[in-house]
């Protein structure tokens, strides 16, 4: 008796509903890119306040969640290490998210408005706590750059969908032909039912390999352990921590430029329809550039593709400095889409594969604090300088040095990483540190092909 065996280029089962969730949650990525910066700069307007004003407002309350999201997504994905924990407390945070992007279609003042986007926001990016550290679990080491870089990808295109609606219903509203709170309160609703279609079928088919074993007192023992991490003897452990310092330094440029691309080009004055449209351009050039990424790091090696990716958004950074007209934004946007899903896609994958794999969730929420507080970092410095100058060009400068850092950093650790592998080999990267493995706990690529068998015979 023979056993099927699925070829390296096709998915299974568990694998293509991962990396359909990224097709759903990316839907509120672009409302926050979009749409809700829109809705803000209106609801300021209303309040008395200028641009410059504004742009400073809402950098200070993307500050403010990253910065709760980086103290909170530790603390829970090391629950989500312990045995079956992972999916409840995923579908947890995802549904609260979707409820909160429906509700934040309704007509709301400022105060109420800002409320329901740090919540929904803040359960957002836990949900990808957990969502990142199912990699290894849907997985083997040998296609995790695959897998992520798909994710991404889809996650760009598939977003595209409902973003398209989004934009019809939008210029409707412009031209008054549509109710704006109409048109709103349609959008929301669209894009939180898309985000939990896409969530349901993951959450009915995961299984989670890799876990701690539940011990009495799990409160105070998730938080022994998340405080104790860096003092076990974990595999290439200097290697990891410069790459998280050189993570939390470049990933600044991404998440900032993300955040607050939309914002940006409002404070400059630019077309609402103009930056709407700049932005879908974005994520279409983004969805073949994520998957090539994943293709290339099959024949590359990941960590330079990364230095590469780092380097290319140095150069936006640089050039949206002198950003004045709209031209440059379509420019801008352009580039952000040839770097943007490598960048994340590969730097996800290239940490899953320097962890301890039993510990992913409490490890990739740690990564969380790095790349939230980078972002928070990021958002405030644009603030702080905005407002001190009253140029919304020059916030971009210290993201720029920042960025530049980074790259300095990641190379140095890249160095450390190769070093040790030399030395101890790759095997010991990617299962030192997995002896709490729970107890008939299969191997990532056992599991993946059980988990489309049991997917197979179900559907």
């Amino acid at each position: 008796m023979h056993t099927k065996v699925k070829k390296e280029s096709k998915f299974t089962p568990i694998e293509k509903k991962w990396i359909m969730y990224d097709v759903g949650n990316s839907a509120f990525t672009l409302l926050c890119s979009v749409f809700i910066p829109i809705i803000v700069q209106a609801l300021c307007e209303a309040e008395g306040m200028s641009n410059t004003e504004y742009q400073t407002f809402w950098s200070v309350v993307t500050s403010v969640i990253t910065l709760a999201v980086a103290v909170i997504s530790p603390i829970v994905g090391t629950f989500a290490d312990s045995e079956g924990m992972k999916k409840p407390l995923f579908l947890a945070s995802a549904l609260i998210g979707v409820v909160g992007c429906a509700l934040l279609g309704m007509p709301l003042p400022l105060a109420g408005f800002v409320a329901v986007f740090i919540i929904t926001r803040m359960s957002y990016n836990v949900s990808l706590v957990f969502y990142d550290s199912m990699l290894t679990d849907v997985t083997d080491m040998e296609r995790v750059d695959k897998i992520s870089s798909h994710g991404y990808a889809w996650g760009y295109i598939g977003s595209c969908i409902p973003f398209i609606i989004s934009i019809g219903l939008y210029a409707l509203s412009l031209y008054e032909l549509l109710n704006s709170v109409a048109a709103y309160i349609i959008i929301f609703i669209l894009n939180a039912v898309w985000w939990l279609c896409f969530t349901l079928p993951l959450t009915k088919s995961f299984k989670q390999v890799h876990f701690v074993k539940r011990q009495p007192k799990a409160v105070r023992t998730a938080f022994k352990r998340l405080f104790s991490v860096f003092k076990e003897n974990i595999p290439n452990k200097k290697g990891i921590l410069i790459f998280l310092l050189a993570f939390f330094l470049y990933i600044d440029g991404v998440y900032t430029v993300i955040d607050l691309a939309t914002t940006y080009g409002l404070a400059l004055g630019i077309d609402q329809i103009q930056l709407v449209l700049a932005l879908l351009l974005t994520q279409i050039i983004a969805f073949p550039c994520a998957i090539i990424s994943g293709i290339l790091a099959k024949k590359y090696d990941n960590g330079k593709l990364i230095i590469v990716f780092i380097t290319g958004y140095l150069g936006i950074a640089i050039f949206a400095i002198w950003l004045t007209q709209a031209w440059q934004f379509w420019f801008l946007a352009v580039c952000v889409g040839l770097l943007q899903g490598g960048v994340q896609a590969l730097s996800r994958s290239y940490f899953a594969k320097i962890i301890p794999i039993d510990k992913s969730g409490e490890f990739f929420g740690i990564m969380d604090i790095f790349g939230k507080g980078a972002s928070f970092v990021g958002t405030m410095l644009v603030a702080i300088v905005t407002a001190a100058t009253g140029n919304a060009n020059y916030g971009v400068i210290p993201i720029s040095c920042l960025i530049g850092v980074g790259l300095v950093v990641f190379v140095i650790g890249y160095i450390e990483i190769r070093r040790y592998e030399k030395t101890h080999g790759k095997t010991v990267l990617t299962d030192g540190g997995a002896g709490n493995i729970g107890e008939g706990a299969e191997s990532p690529s056992a599991s993946a092909e059980a988990a489309a068998t049991d997917d197979d015979t179900a559907e």
